[in-house]
Parts: structure tokens; sequence; C-alpha cells
């Protein structure tokens, strides 16, 4: 099975545009208004889903085109086609230039340039044969199936993308981007008297399929989706009620990352419907709290070397000590607001505007030891793995339903739960920190955030953490 991938690098305006007369359709488009770009992009992506036993689906899927976008103040105006033509680009201008009006504005700065690179460029669909990766899938099966008799059903997801990206700027500048995107994920399911249980995990990043697919890899992941999955077979219905509640590092920053991280985006603070406008520089967390969005960690699936307008990514501090310090900004909502853009623009593709957005959101460790932390925990649940989860931006509220979870006494783990949900808010939860782990640790490389119908690949992380007086949800009474 052969892909389009071996086809040559993208180069729109060698193969497609010429560069200068690109440029002048854009100036002519954006002129009157303060900001805009050019954004180009091709995509190529894969992916296999192995279920029961067999290849259930095998996808490719490859894209391209452009989105023209115009900017003045809080109005955007935005055309895209897939006709990557300079027909096209001056339709589009035509559409895009009614939003901004004639004259009066001065261009923006342009974004600061950067010679880092957070990860290679090379094509991850193209690192393995299709039928090396069906191999790889079809021995992750019978390699679960072969661990324990009580596996009954076993699903596996292989998926390899590469994104390419060009961004022509109004004042001259064109920007690149490579990048590469993986995930396995790996379920299972176990039966034993009639009861059913499952557990999952996986594990991803910006980078070749090679790590993913050897066989040490793939069977941790695979032993660990068991684990969880024997655990919840043991577990007890979860109790219900206030309780505190101590959090595992690593992916347990999900819930974070939602009940929080949306509500420290730059345009829910400017037009005031975050839960923390108007707050900057207050207290909105306990003290010993410090939350940073950073999107130069090399390989991280949340990571970017420049955000979807051209800004490098970078390293903000949105929370230090416990006090709002900073918030995530694209470059319009950080102009409109009087501050700097942060890096967090970004886009799902071509045919969407850029927003601000969460790229890896992270708790800092703090200095005690996660026996320490669990020790604090007189009588309630210890959450290490979480599932869906749902918020509601304007007040932080938010519901979580945990895959992992401890009934915990005293400080000592007791019996696995099931069917358990954190219930609270994040503002309050934030003020309700007791204490801080020094174990912070990153997701697998999972994790895909949506926002506005528009879907991004994002990292989380945290320490353990202990939070007092979450309402518990439970799977039954008593």
């Amino acid at each position: 099975m052969s892909h389009p991938a071996e086809s040559g690098p993208f180069r729109p305006f060698r193969d497609s545009l010429d560069e200068d007369r690109a440029r002048a359709v854009l100036r002519d488009a954006v002129a009157g208004g303060e900001d805009g770009e050019l954004f180009l992009e091709r995509r190529r992506a894969e992916t296999l889903v192995f279920d029961d036993g067999r290849l259930k689906t095998a996808s490719f899927d490859a894209a391209e085109g452009f989105g023209l976008r115009a900017v003045r103040g809080g109005a955007t105006g935005y055309a895209h086609a897939t006709d990557i033509s300079e027909a096209a680009l001056r339709r589009a201008a035509e559409t895009v230039r009614l939003a901004v009006g004639a004259g009066g504005a001065v261009l923006a700065p342009p974004p600061a340039p950067t010679n880092r690179r957070l990860y290679g460029d090379a094509d991850p669909v193209a690192d393995a044969g299709f039928a090396a990766k069906v191999e790889m899938l079809r021995e992750l099966d019978a390699y679960a199936r072969g661990l324990d008799p009580r596996v009954i059903q076993v699903s596996a997801t292989l998926a390899a993308s590469l994104q390419e990206v060009s961004i022509l700027r109004p004042e001259g500048g064109a920007l690149a981007d490579l990048r590469p995107l993986v995930r396995l994920n790996v379920s299972v399911i176990v039966e034993e008297n009639g009861r059913r249980e499952s557990g999952g995990t996986g594990s991803g990043g910006r980078h070749g399929l090679g790590p993913l697919m050897e066989p040490s890899h793939w069977q941790g992941l695979v032993r660990e989706a068991l684990r969880i999955a024997r655990v919840n077979l043991a577990a007890e219905p979860a109790p219900a009620g206030e309780m505190d509640v101590v959090l595992g590092s690593g992916w347990p920053g999900i819930l974070l990352h939602e009940a929080i991280g949306h509500g420290l985006e730059g345009d829910f603070n400017r037009k005031r419907t975050s839960a923390f406008a108007g707050l900057m520089g207050q207290r909105i967390a306990a003290p010993g709290v410090t939350v940073v969005d950073d999107g130069t960690l090399p390989d991280r699936r949340g990571s970017l070397t420049i955000d979807d307008e051209g800004t490098p990514s970078a390293r903000t501090v949105l929370i230090e000590d416990g006090i709002l310090v900073g918030l995530m900004q694209d470059r319009q909502n950080a102009r409109l607001m009087g501050v700097t853009p942060t890096g967090n623009g970004r886009r799902e593709s071509f045919a969407h505007a850029p927003m601000p957005r969460m790229t890896n959101t992270l708790m800092e460790p703090g200095r005690a030891s996660r026996e320490d932390v669990l020790a604090e925990l007189k009588d309630g649940i210890y959450a290490v793995g979480f599932g869906g989860g749902q918020v509601d931006i304007t007040n932080g509220k938010f519901v979580f339903s945990c895959t992992e979870a401890y009934r915990v006494k005293n400080g000592r783990i007791g019996a696995p739960v099931r069917g358990a949900t954190l219930i609270g808010d994040g503002a309050t939860a934030l003020q309700k920190i007791r204490a801080v782990g020094n174990d912070m640790a990153l997701d697998p490389g999972i994790g895909t955030c949506g926002k506005a119908g528009q879907w991004v690949p994002v990292g989380v992380g945290q320490p353990t953490l202990l939070i007092g007086g979450l309402t518990v949800g439970g799977a039954a009474a008593g």
C-alpha cells in the first residue's frame, strides 16, 4: 500500500504561487487592518484500528489548502480554499477585505524570529510499511490475549501524521514548520464471573513511529492497560459525597487543564466570560501552586516551534505561587489587551482562524513526596486515571470520570473503587489545594483538546496533589 507521502516537501511558493505576487495580494487584503497572514498547509495522516482480532479500519487522508486572514480591532475576516492558486487567493482577498474596511490602521509588529527546532521533520507515515504496521498490531493483540485468559477484547489504534505549514506575513516574512505527530492507544476488556472491566493507556509525541513500534514499548503499554483492567475487576462501588481527593501525577493534569486552563486563555478574559476575568495580580490558588503553559518542550505532543501565526512558542507562567500573573495569548487578543503574544495562536487546519489555545499545560512540582501527600489524606479518594470530562468555561464547573481510583483512609491506600466521578469548579479547587508533590510528570502524549469546534493536540502534567472538599459521585449508595 503506497501513499503520496513520497511527493517531496511542501513548497507552495515554488509549485503553486509566486511569493511576491501572493504577498501583494495579502497586503492588499489587510490594508486598513492591523494584522493578518496567509496560512498554507499540507497534511497527511494515516490511522489503523485493530479491534476484535482483525484490522477494523485503515484510513489515509491527505489535504492541502490556504487560509487568508485580516484583523482589525475585534473583527476578523477569514476565507479559505483547497485550491492553492493565485485566482483562489484573489477571491479570498475580496471576502477578507470586507471585514477590515479602508485605511486608518497600522500593522502590528511582526513575530520575533527563531532558529529553534523542537522536533524532527521526517514523515512518520513513511517510517514503516503498511504490512509492518498491521503485523505489529496483530502481535500486540496476540500478546495481550496471551497474558491473561480473562482478556476477551483488545483494541489498538496506531496513528501518524505530518503537517507542513508555510506562513506568509504582510510585512515581508515567510515562515515554515514541519510537524510530525504519532500516537498508539491500547485498551483491553477482561471478564470474570460475568463482570467485565476495561483498562487503557497510550503514548505519543512529535517524533517518528519507530519508538512506538518497538516490542518493548508496546508490550509495556499492553501490560499497563491489563493492569488497570484487573484493578477494576477487583474494584468496589465508589462512595459518594464531599471528600478530600488526591490526584496522581501526570495524566490527571487533564482535570486542571480543563477546569482552569481554558479560563486562562486570552479571548475568554478579554470578553470577560472567564471565571478568572479581572483577577490579574490577585491570588486565585493556594500558596505553592505554580502553573505554566510551555510549548517549548522537545518532541512533546502539545509543543510547537512556531504557532499558527508565526510566533515562537514560549514558556508562559500563568499562576505563580498562587497569584495570577499571565494568560495565554494569540496576536489579536494580546494587542487588544495591551500585552505581548505568547505563541498560543493555534488552529485546527487552514480552514480555521487561529485563537488562543493551550500547548503543554503543567503544574510545577512542590516539595512533598507522593507518600507525604497521601499521608495527609485521612478519608477520601486517590484518583490515578481519568476518562472523559466536561467543563463550563464561564464558571469553571467540571465533572470528570475516574478510570482508576482507590479508597484511602488515614493515608493508607485501600481497595480500588469504580464509578467515581469528581465534581467541582476550577476556581474553588485551586484554592483548596493543600499539598503539592515533588513528582511532577508529563502525560504519555495522547491528549487532544476541543474549543469552539476546533481540535488540536495538547499536553498536560502535574505532580501528586491533595485537594480538599471535592464532590465525589459514586457508583452506588453505601
